[in-house]
């Protein structure tokens, strides 16, 4: 990254700045972002919970379901960005608001579906909706904690969110035991929607851009802010190597299917009815905390003793742990009920969740700090959201004629292998663009004092 040849001055007495240690509001923000990144995944989860009985009710298909899935992600494409864009114009609060409560105005509407088509079409507008608050939340995570407690903080942020958006799944499941008992699950999910949205209007106070940053500790927000977004810088982030891997890593990322079909695996293949099934989001979601929360406290260790490379190795072998529980959890039958299956889903859980706190504080190293919030929607919102596209359209296919197993074998065990083998490439990457960015960060205070 270029040498800034000039930059705004200095924080003044009425812009008081904040030590980079001591943000204001950071744990209040962090549990109140807590509640929009659980809709976001509650909204993923309610679909696929409920999808058998939506199939027995309106003569749907696995295929149906792949395309359910896959063209929400698809609308998420576009929508990343823009919610992110109007943040940096209205304000992130008042995005995050909008953005959590439209999506529930359209889960409202979802339950009231009489054909595929309808419902395809709210599904999808929720989806677009929705997908607004992950790139916002995190890069107001990483302008809220330095870079040594950003995996402790999206470890307890994607831990309780994604416990609860696996918890609310066999309660939303309950439904499906009354008459057309998928529509109230599908209104209540729109119900925590909107009441997230209210939540984010009265608690969240937005830190600003590059608040935590420790060179910058001492400027205010227009010092630290030194470049405008704009689409040509949107597109250097593909300049940076470890970004780019990055990327590649999330469009082989074959852990996300378990999440579409993983309940219709043990319905179809497996004979469970659907409200037994559901029961393994109970253990998932559990594994998902464990491996969240319990690995943002060891990527500190980590970094501690292997400072320059430790990250990715620890990448790595998520990947390879993950690969090694599924093929165990799915390539068997099993006797003796759901329990054994529970045991299996709360490693894949595990697996899943140790990711988090070392992807997006890894990210977040090697880009400025008014680059992130692009940087996370298009990381987020389109090489994940067409992962999820091409694994749950072809998944869906390809089901039909080789059964969900098959499908599972090669997406979760050997793509996955393979994921980890292309994060090897950062071993390389991942500290030279980390300390560009340290180095471009310091600059930038160095020349603020140097107007002063």
């Amino acid at each position: 990254m270029a040498t800034e040849q000039s930059a705004a001055p200095a924080a003044t007495a009425d812009t008081a700045p904040v030590t980079a240690s001591r943000v204001p509001h950071r744990w209040r923000n962090l549990l109140t972002l807590t509640g929009v990144i659980s809709v976001d995944n509650t909204e993923g989860n309610a679909s696929t919970t409920l999808f058998p009985s939506i199939s027995s009710a309106l003569g749907l298909t696995s295929g149906n379901l792949g395309t359910l899935a896959a063209l929400g992600k698809v609308a998420s494409v576009p929508a990343g960005p823009f919610w992110v864009w109007l943040a940096g114009r209205t304000g992130r609060r008042a995005t995050l608001v909008l953005t959590t409560v439209l999506g529930g105005l359209f889960g409202v509407l979802a339950g009231f579906a009489q054909n595929f088509g309808f419902l395809l079409l709210c599904n999808t507008l929720m989806a677009a909706c929705l997908i607004g608050a992950s790139p916002i939340a995190n890069a107001v995570i990483a302008d809220s904690f330095t870079d040594r407690e950003r995996g402790k903080a999206v470890g307890i942020l994607y831990g309780i969110a994604n416990t609860f958006g696996q918890v609310i799944g066999p309660v939303i499941a309950l439904f499906t035991g009354f008459t057309n008992g998928w529509r109230y699950g599908m209104w209540a999910i729109g119900g925590v929607c909107v009441l997230a949205g209210l939540m984010v209007a009265v608690a969240f106070k937005d830190p600003g851009v590059g608040a935590a940053e420790e060179q910058l500790a001492d400027l205010n927000e227009t010092a630290r802010v030194k470049n405008t977004v704009t689409a040509k810088s949107v597109l250097s982030l593909f300049r940076i190597p470890t970004y780019s891997v990055m990327m590649l890593s999330r469009l082989l990322s074959g852990h996300l299917l378990i999440v579409i079909f993983g309940i219709q695996f043990l319905v179809t293949e497996r004979g469970f009815s659907n409200a037994v099934a559901a029961i393994v989001g109970i253990p998932f979601g559990a594994g998902y905390l464990a491996g969240t929360v319990g690995g943002g406290y060891l990527l500190a260790f980590v970094d501690r003793r292997w400072p320059e490379r430790g990250r990715v190795s620890y990448l790595q072998l998520a990947q390879v742990l993950f690969a090694v529980v599924a093929f165990f959890g799915t390539q068997f039958h099993y006797s003796g009920g759901i329990g054994l299956y529970c045991v299996f889903w709360a490693l894949m859980g595990f697996g899943q969740g140790v990711n988090p706190p070392v992807n997006r504080p890894l990210v977040t190293a090697v880009v400025l700090p008014e680059l992130r919030g692009q940087a996370f929607a298009v990381w987020l919102s389109v090489f994940e959201t067409m992962a999820w596209a091409v694994f749950a359209l072809a998944a869906g296919q390809l089901a039909e004629s080789l059964g969900i197993q098959e499908v599972f074998l090669w997406v979760m065990v050997v793509i996955m292998l393979l994921n980890a083998a292309v994060l090897g490439v950062l071993h390389s990457t991942y500290p030279r663009d980390a300390r560009r960015v340290k180095h471009t960060l310091e600059e930038r205070s160095r020349l603020a004092r140097d107007t002063v």
